[in-house]
């Protein structure tokens, strides 16, 4: 039976969604062409349908990764979601956390591709958190950029040396709570009504 056009967007989506779970969960390496394709509930066979390359994926992931943390971001307070980012939960759930997180070691070791898709998203996050341009002067939009730099490197440093920690380890839990309250003493308090 032929699929039709629909049906292999969706499952091309599908492999993608999936290989960007797995890929956070297990590195770039430590997923095979055949396992992400059983895991989508497909035969390896059919990769080759849908990507040129394992490497195109990877790419296509991280974009699927990024635009999924976006949407949670939107979706919550800074504040919130800070406090969700440095926690043992989301130290503890790679799959579903932060694409930037579980990947960014990995991505610095890949093709022009991937490290594009890591870029692209890094910015898009950046830009997400600034005022429209014009309405800032250029100092003040400078500084405000650097800030939200270095609140998201903070912040993905946190849980990648917590993770790189043994699972019961009182240090991992020191990591992120020192970077928790460091971040959250120093983001603006919530407007008042």
């Amino acid at each position: 039976m032929k699929v039709t056009k629909a049906q292999a967007q969706a499952n091309r989506a599908h492999i993608v969604e999936t290989a960007s779970t797995l890929f956070r969960e297990r590195g770039y390496d430590g997923v095979g062409v055949a396992d992400l394709m059983g895991a989508a509930g497909f035969t390896h066979g059919g990769f080759y349908k849908h990507f040129a390359s394992k490497t195109d994926l990877m790419a296509e992931a991280a974009t699927c990764g990024f635009e999924a943390s976006a949407e949670a971001l939107a979706e919550t307070d800074l504040r919130a979601f800070l406090t969700y980012y440095l926690s043992r939960e989301h130290r503890d759930a790679p799959g579903q956390g932060c694409t930037m997180a579980a990947l960014c070691t990995d991505a610095a070791r890949q093709p022009a591709s991937v490290k594009s898709a890591f870029a692209t998203g890094i910015e898009a996050r950046l830009v997400a958190g600034a005022a429209p341009e014009g309405q800032v002067d250029p100092t003040v939009a400078k500084r405000s950029r650097a800030r939200r730099i270095a609140l998201i490197a903070q912040a993905v440093g946190a849980v990648v040396l917590s993770r790189s920690c043994p699972d019961d380890a009182a240090l991992a839990d020191e990591i992120l709570d020192a970077c928790r309250d460091d971040i959250l003493a120093r983001l603006p308090d919530a407007p008042t009504a």
